[in-house]
This record gives C-alpha cells, sequence and structure tokens, in this order.
C-alpha cells in the first residue's frame, strides 16, 4: 500500500507561511504541518489549526537556527543572551554530542517546547527537528524520553532513497548518494531507537535534497518514482516573502511550493496511482 504525507513545516515562523500552510491544507494536498513553539507568530499558526481540526500538527523542535522557549540565562551554553540559538550545525552537534553538561540544558529546552506545544490544546500527529537535528542520538533519546511524557507516537524518518530522488530531480548524483551513504548509519540507529520506544516513523522522505525547491514538475516526477510504504513529502511554503523567511531562507521558492501543493496536477496523480494521503496520526 502506497500511503503519502505531505507535511509542511516552519508553520508559526511568519505570517505568510501560516497562510500558506492553511491554504495548502483548505485547496490543496498538504494534510499535517509542524510548528515551531518559539517562533514569533507560533500562536496565530495555532489559532488556524484550531479552527481547522483536519490539519494535523506535530512539534518542529528548534535546537538550532531560532529563538528558545526557555530564557537564554537558564540555557547559556545553548543559547545565546537574546536567546538566539545555534547558527553553525556542524559546531551544534558536535557540542551536543561531546559537552555533557549541555544535554542537561537542551532536556530543559526540549521539554519546555513539547509544554509550549501542549499549552496549544492541539493533538500532538508527530515531532520532527529542524534541520533534521533529530538525526543526531543524543538530540532523538532526549526527545523520546520527553515525548513519552507528552504522548509522543510518531517521529520522521529522514531517509531520502538516492536513487528515486536522483531520477526525479535530474541532477547530479553526487550529493544524494553522498548525503545517504553518510546518514546511513545514524538513521538505521534512529530506527533501533524508535523501535525500542514503541514510536512509529514513516518509510521514506522527500523534499530533503531539495528543500526549499519542490517545485510542480519536480514533484510530479517524484510521484512518478515513489517506493510502496509511507513516504512523507516535505515542503516550506508561503504565501509571499517576508524579512522572517529571507533572513534564513533566501534562495527558497516559497511561492512556488504553495502553487504545487495547491495545483490539482498532484492531487490528482495521486489519486491516478492508487495513493491514500494521511497524516502521522493515521500510521
Amino acid at each position: 500500500m502506497k500511503r503519502i504525507i505531505a507535511t509542511g513545516d516552519d508553520f508559526g515562523l511568519a505570517l505568510p507561511v501560516n497562510e500558506a500552510i492553511e491554504e495548502a491544507h483548505l485547496k490543496g494536498i498538504l494534510t499535517t504541518a509542524s510548528l515551531m513553539v518559539g517562533a514569533k507568530f507560533s500562536g496565530d499558526a495555532a489559532e488556524r489549526a484550531r479552527n481547522h481540526p483536519t490539519l494535523k500538527v506535530g512539534l518542529h523542535l528548534t535546537l538550532v537556527e531560532g529563538t528558545s522557549v526557555l530564557p537564554p540565562q537558564r540555557i547559556p551554553d545553548l543559547a545565546d543572551a537574546t536567546g538566539a540559538l545555534p547558527t553553525h550545525l556542524a559546531r551544534a552537534g558536535f557540542k551536543f554530542f561531546f559537552y555533557p553538561g549541555i544535554r542537561r540544558q537542551i532536556e530543559a529546552e526540549i521539554r519546555a517546547q513539547f509544554d509550549a506545544f501542549h499549552k496549544t490544546g492541539l493533538v500532538l500527529d508527530h515531532v520532527n527537528a529542524h534541520n533534521h537535528m533529530h538525526l543526531h542520538p543524543t538530540v532523538l533519546r532526549l526527545i523520546l524520553k520527553v515525548g513519552r511524557e507528552y504522548g509522543l507516537k510518531a517521529v520522521r524518518l529522514p531517509n531520502e532513497p538516492p536513487l528515486r530522488s536522483w531520477l526525479a530531480a535530474r541532477t547530479s548524483p553526487a550529493p544524494r548518494f553522498g548525503s545517504w551513504i553518510f546518514l546511513f548509519p545514524w538513521m538505521h540507529l534512529m530506527k533501533a531507537m524508535m523501535r525500542r520506544a514503541n514510536v512509529r516513523h514513516n518509510d521514506f522522505l522527500f523534499g530533503m535534497n531539495d528543500s526549499g525547491a519542490m517545485t510542480l514538475d519536480l514533484v510530479l516526477r517524484m510521484v512518478r518514482h515513489l517506493p510502496d510504504g509511507v513516504t512523507e513529502l516535505c515542503f516550506h511554503p508561503a504565501a509571499r516573502r517576508c524579512e522572517e523567511i529571507d533572513s534564513t531562507m533566501s534562495r527558497y521558492l516559497h511561492e512556488d511550493e504553495l502553487r504545487t501543493l495547491t495545483s490539482e496536477a498532484p492531487a490528482q496523480t495521486l489519486r491516478n496511482k492508487g495513493f491514500r494521503t494521511i497524516a502521522f496520526g493515521d500510521l
């Protein structure tokens, strides 16, 4: 059986993102959204989701390239004095793994983000992390530990099959295969950790190598190459450009992604090929 989860990430980052996710769900194929609870417009996002209960919402846990939920003085090794989280991903990952003292602060921030999500009144559909930082075993272990207290049932598995991804994208294969080889042991560890925690996950993810560039032609080619099982398509739509998204994603084709999600062509193609659209909570 082939099932599709179409997710909009960065829900709450900016009003144009919130507007796009709402529109993509009401008029298109979007089934889920991932909420950044520490972002400026998270309250607006949560209100839109409460108004549309068929849109399933998860936690987009943010430990890099964002703002902390906790006051920065409580997590001085994780956030700077303004609450800004690290922007250098490799350096942050190294620090998370080798500095035992920071782990207590990471756990406290993770707990604060789960708690902030809980206070929205929304049902927790899934958890993933900004920039896929939940691939980090320290981060994932803490997500599973804290998430157990908040009813965590599903986590995104960032597993993009390189051959099928390359066939759809028609670009150089080296980055896709290289990334998959590098991430393979971490994904294997992820699956083992989630299995022990009785947490479900998708089988495949498309949109990782083409983040911010999920155009209509690309998505239609992806659909032709999707494997059996549960595939998540990850999008970053926005209704228009704005300061909040341009600061970190200036090259993303946000408006093109919204047009992809609301076009009739992907929905019709999925129906013709016998796909069923679901959310993580349906696993």
